[in-house]
């Protein structure tokens, strides 16, 4: 069943940068890219590369340089000249790895063993939040919305001031949740009148409309509910989303995903799984009473799952799946005229970034086109049998095995036959992995390039070089 275009409102590209931040000149195209293929504002989760200054000068990263204060300005700007709109996300509850990891920090978790969860009792707590987003602000001129985040604020009541407060009647984890939400959205308006705040719905999914309407957030925030399963339940979404409106929050937002939703190590996404995700929206979409205004819609591509995770997939391989679905949205569906967008646009043959084909010589390309390549490339052969389940091979198995290496004792026709592919692969990855490290470092730091080949590559170049050492000192004991 095809469903109507994406109703009026938004179309943001969330691009967060809490992994792989690209270099700056790198993230002018993309942001240039993602306005050809019909957004029409940004999402920015700076997270630790935002240039805090200050007390708050520790939360910038180190792995990296943060983004300069001239480098946030001119990433504004070539936005601004392509008619997008700028939203930073900024986290105020859950989420805040990236301040709460830090020894100095430690006193304002909700439980110890939690890096995420920020403690609503202490007041110092909320005005880091409030610090955090002021100077966002002043480095936004203009702006207009904030994101405040508060998703999946984990084990919140289980620290010891929260078991205090919820032993008094009449007190919930759910209220708890909503009085710090709360007093951040008042303190943000306060200080900021105009200011419009989004924040994550899903702590809000299970409480009652009544719970809702009596905790002073309506007319404070507008709720974005995400959901990035391409099994996406319709019925069960507009539901909520009238659960809102009903409550009051008529101003309500939705999140999809084009990447960075599969697994927290994917590398390569599935184009075809993040459709399924944008046709069930465009269902909820057309669902909706007329008494909801849908403000717009949020793509995401997460980095990573959290701050302390691992990388999920680059930005090259996912450009593909967020031209197929933003085209989705604009169209109602992949007809031929959307497909035909992407392709052209991409120069691909198909929006599966592992179908796409090699690009031809003075073929239109995207940016990153070539580490997208090369990635497909390596993944495929990190993947193949031969080579990530190479100790199970009959010859390793029969003539190689744990028993032959403790006792040092092997033949030496088979284990250098085993010596000599084990070479040839690891070879074979090493001279992949420099042409992909060459390219990543031109539009990734450093420190992104040495992440992902550790996360990817290592763990299955080294068992190889590992059995090439031990047949070595094996062979050693037996041959003259």
């Amino acid at each position: 069943m095809n469903s109507p275009p994406w109703p009026k409102g938004k179309k943001l590209v969330h691009l967060d940068l809490k992994g792989a931040p690209p270099r700056i000149e790198y993230l002018h195209k993309l942001i240039d890219l993602f306005s050809q293929l019909g957004a029409d504002g940004l999402l920015v989760e700076y997270e630790d590369m935002f240039p805090y200054e200050g007390e708050l000068k520790l939360l910038q990263a180190t792995a990296q340089p943060a983004y300069s204060r001239k480098e946030v300005l001119s990433m504004q700007e070539v936005a601004k000249c392509k008619g997008m709109e700028v939203i930073p996300l900024v986290q105020t509850f859950g989420h805040m790895e990236f301040v709460l990891k830090h020894r100095p920090m430690w006193a304002l978790r909700e439980v110890a063993h939690c890096v995420g969860t920020l403690n609503p009792h202490k007041e110092e707590g909320v005005r880091l939040v409030m610090e955090m987003l002021k100077q966002v602000v002043e480095l936004h001129p203009g702006l207009n919305t904030l994101h405040i985040g508060a998703d999946e604020v984990y084990i919140l009541g289980e620290g010891e001031e929260s078991k205090l407060w919820l032993a008094s009647p009449g007190h919930t984890v759910e209220q708890l949740f909503l009085g710090h939400v709360t007093k951040v959205a008042k303190a943000i308006k306060e200080t900021w009148p105009h200011m419009t705040v989004i924040m994550w719905d899903d702590m809000m999914r299970g409480m009652s409309q009544d719970t809702l309407k009596a905790s002073g957030l309506v007319g404070l925030v507008q709720p974005m509910l995400w959901d990035y399963n391409p099994n996406l339940e319709v019925d069960k979404t507009v539901s909520l989303l009238e659960k809102y409106c009903s409550a009051g929050m008529s101003d309500l937002w939705a999140a999809s995903s084009f990447k960075g939703s599969t697994n927290v190590y994917t590398n390569i996404p599935n184009t075809y799984r993040h459709l399924e995700n944008h046709f069930q929206w465009l269902k909820v979409a057309a669902s909706l009473s007329p008494g909801i205004n849908l403000k717009g819609i949020a793509i995401t591509g997460w980095q990573r799952y959290d701050h302390l995770s691992v990388l999920c997939e680059l930005m090259p391989v996912a450009l593909p799946s967020l031209a197929a679905c933003l085209q989705t949205l604009i169209h109602g569906q992949l007809n031929a005229e959307a497909q035909n967008k992407v392709t052209e646009r991409l120069g691909v043959s198909s929006v599966e970034v592992e179908e796409m084909g090699s690009a031809s010589d003075g073929a239109l390309l995207f940016p990153g086109r070539r580490l997208a390549e090369l990635m497909v490339d390596i993944n495929s052969l990190l993947n193949s049998e031969d080579i990530r389940f190479f100790e199970n091979n009959m010859f390793v198995r029969g003539w190689f095995s744990p028993h032959h290496r403790q006792r040092k004792m092997v033949t030496p026709l088979i284990t250098m036959q085993i010596h000599s592919q084990a070479s040839t692969y690891v070879a074979m990855l090493q001279q992949k992995v420099e042409e992909v490290r060459v390219e990543m470092v031109h539009l990734y730091p450093d420190s992104t390039a040495q992440e992902w080949i550790e996360e990817h590559v290592r763990p299955v170049v080294a068992p190889l070089q590992r059995i090439i050492v031990e047949i070595e000192a094996c062979v050693k004991e037996m041959v003259p």
